[in-house]
């Protein structure tokens, strides 16, 4: 439980998984029946850019550089964003997309920003938060009641044996809510370890899913984070064909003059 995302909130890895997540649950939003949003590692929900993220400064060079005249792909996201204030995580900004009838659990096991989810949602009754482990709460939260819905794994990836946990997570879910959405986000430092991931979704069986992967430079250095992915099951209609854009215009802005590139990939078919 040592990592703690106030350090990092509004970095480029945020700005890539929250432009996506913004567009995937516009998505399930088209549909009128309500759906479910399981966030497994939720953190605080929200974050002050002057205080531990300034430590790092990370978001000037994510979420700083998308803010005042973002391009069009982007519009969405970052309008979401000063809408909301300070810097919102993905509960804050997955709230504010829900309809009435639509839910969101948040799930976070440090204490403190726990406590703090509970503060922000106080009183909302479309909304539960639960100071539990994520992974365990995908067997238990799953299928949702609405039988539609997004589950959303951000781990911090600390530990040597998170890819095989989420691999793990991703199986069981598949198998408990076999027509949900399942977003996974993950580090790109080098290049085996997502391709192992990639690998174990098709020794899995895991059906319809998609790798989203943007990189600010080659990684070739794996003791730097050079990019993120998000592993995507049963994406809704239209994610593979927009997502390039989203990465287009990602990379317009927060790109360095290092080689940095994307791709949308499907990994395995429906």
């Amino acid at each position: 439980m040592n990592y703690r995302h106030a350090f990092h909130a509004g970095n480029f890895a945020d700005c890539v998984k929250h432009a996506l997540l913004v567009w995937i649950v516009r998505a399930l939003a088209r549909k009128p029946a309500p759906f479910r949003v399981l966030d497994t590692h939720a953190g605080r929900g929200r974050y002050d850019l002057m205080g531990e993220a300034e430590r790092t400064g990370e978001w000037r060079d994510g979420i700083a550089r998308l803010l005042g005249d973002p391009p069009a792909p982007l519009a969405d996201y970052a309008g979401l964003v000063e809408r909301l204030g300070l810097y919102p995580g993905s509960p804050l900004l997955v709230r504010a997309l829900l309809r009435e009838g639509d839910r969101l659990a948040c799930c976070e096991l440090h204490p403190e920003d726990a406590a703090a989810l509970r503060r922000l949602f106080a009183g909302d009754g479309q909304v539960s938060v639960h100071h539990r482990n994520g992974y365990e709460a995908v067997r238990a939260l799953l299928p949702p009641p609405e039988r539609r819905g997004l589950v959303l794994l951000d781990p911090p990836f600390e530990r040597d044996d998170e890819w095989d946990r989420l691999l793990g997570t991703l199986r069981e879910g598949a198998r408990q809510f076999a027509g949900g959405v399942q977003v996974a986000w993950y580090p790109i430092k080098g290049r085996a370890a997502p391709r192992a991931f990639h690998d174990g979704i098709r020794d899995a069986g895991l059906r319809d899913a998609v790798a989203a992967e943007l990189w600010l430079r080659e990684p070739v250095m794996a003791s730097r984070l050079n990019g993120c992915g998000l592993l995507v099951r049963n994406p809704p209609y239209g994610f593979e064909a927009e997502a390039p854009g989203i990465f287009a215009a990602l990379l317009e802005r927060l790109s360095q003059g290092e080689s940095g590139g994307s791709r949308v990939v499907r990994i395995t078919d429906e």
